[in-house]
């Protein structure tokens, strides 16, 4: 099994988050869709950033920035799905 398979499945909000960025949104989105908090979300968007398989649409925009899978993040998806 791939290591980022395995970090992502090893993380409750890191594994709802790739399974709900189907579409770019926002933390706020997210944390709404997951059903917790805004900074556990921000949490997890940085250690999927840092892994390469989430990016910022807008990393200079001031408040609302959007975020969505990168190639490798679809691709890490649909590993995550067979689990």
């Amino acid at each position: 099994m791939n290591e980022l398979v395995i970090f992502v499945l090893r993380g409750k909000v890191r594994k709802a988050i790739i399974l709900n960025l189907t579409k770019p949104k926002n933390a706020n989105q997210l944390a709404k869709d997951i059903n917790t908090h805004l900074p556990t979300i921000s949490r997890a968007l940085k250690d999927l950033i840092k892994k390469g398989l989430v990016r910022c649409l807008n990393p200079n925009y001031v408040g609302f920035k959007l975020y969505e899978l990168t190639d490798y993040g679809k691709f890490i998806l649909e590993e995550v799905k067979k689990y």
